[in-house]
């Protein structure tokens, strides 16, 4: 785990371009994919989109890669500022770091991130991508189209996370800070020592 705010940046910024990457092939090709080949009769996502001119961004058509660059923007930040200092200080209240197995430890802390994150994504996601150009602005439909939203990203963000995102993340950052993390075992096992 992170150990400073350096390496928490770090393990973040790994998180955030696993998981914007994504959520934003979820979102476009399971969730969206059928209605826009319906609505454009085309026979693939992608060509639905470039028929469309883009995905709707606040009513107005945008390529997939300036999509992925705001939700990157959005999640980088969100998880830097709230989900993940708020994750570890829920999960602290709960467990004594040290004192309970890692792998709980780390289990919570991804739940309670899970927790923080989809709805607060979910919730820019919907103001994002709410049928500006179809319908008038309703809170009631911006609130339906958030709780759809969450009951959508909920199931596939906790899976995700717990079973193949944070698994990653970890075995990458453990590479990257290999040197950091060797050093620290030894002055452990130096301090046991003595």
């Amino acid at each position: 785990m992170p150990r400073n705010q350096f390496q928490r940046m770090i393990f973040a910024l790994i998180t955030v371009v696993i998981t914007v990457h994504a959520y934003v092939f979820y979102s476009l090709y399971v969730i969206n994919g059928n209605t826009f080949m319906q609505i454009t009769g085309e026979g693939s996502v992608l060509s639905a989109i470039s028929k469309m001119g883009g995905v709707s961004v606040l009513g107005k058509a945008i390529p997939i890669w300036a999509v992925v660059l705001i939700e990157f923007c959005f999640a980088y930040t969100l998880e830097v500022l709230v989900g993940s200092p708020l994750s570890f200080k829920l999960v602290c209240r709960v467990f004594k770091f040290g004192e309970v197995h890692p792998v709980i430890f780390e289990t919570a802390i991804i739940t309670a991130t899970v927790g923080i994150m989809c709805p607060s994504m979910s919730l820019i996601a919907a103001v994002l991508y709410y049928p500006y150009g179809m319908v008038d602005f309703n809170i009631f439909t911006l609130l339906a189209n958030w709780l759809k939203l969450v009951c959508f990203n909920l199931p596939f963000a906790f899976f995700s996370q717990l079973l193949f995102i944070q698994p990653f993340v970890r075995t990458v950052f453990k590479f990257i800070f290999s040197k950091d993390i060797k050093a620290r075992a030894a002055a452990e096992n130096n301090a046991v020592k003595a």
